[in-house]
């Protein structure tokens, strides 16, 4: 992004900001430590020092999503783009597979008890083999 880009972006996230608390000192800052780690997917400790202390971010971070900052900033963002409309992402990260897709068989079988496996007729038989064709070493 220039610079012209980051002005807007700014512009924006700061009219989402809650009015009441202490104003932090870097927005711009802020943004780009939450767009290394997600685009490094790096865990919060490992954000690089030059951000800041990875707790102060991750606070600021947590605080802001639970008062609804991020759903309004792009909202704002998305209804300011003439062509968001058209696009839409489907993030990989969040799709999973059913426990039964992967090949485990469902329901509970029960094995059969001694008693009537027993009584039941067997399922196949082998054939005997032809006296003929006997070996003649037996």
């Amino acid at each position: 992004m220039d610079e012209e880009d980051w002005a807007h972006v700014l512009a924006v996230f700061r009219a989402c900001l809650p009015r009441r608390g202490r104003k932090a000192e870097d927005d711009r800052l802020f943004l780009e430590a939450l767009h290394f780690f997600t685009v490094e997917n790096v865990r919060w400790r490992a954000l690089p020092e030059r951000f800041g202390h990875w707790n102060s971010v991750w606070k600021r971070f947590d605080r802001l999503s639970k008062a609804g900052v991020f759903e309004a900033f792009f909202d704002t963002l998305a209804s300011m783009s003439a062509s968001a409309h058209l696009i839409q992402m489907f993030d990989s990260t969040i799709v999973r597979a059913h426990v039964s897709a992967a090949g485990a068989k469902g329901g509970e079988r029960g094995k059969r008890s001694g008693a009537r496996a027993a009584v039941s007729r067997r399922k196949s038989t082998r054939k005997p083999m032809p006296r003929e064709r006997s070996s003649a070493s037996t």
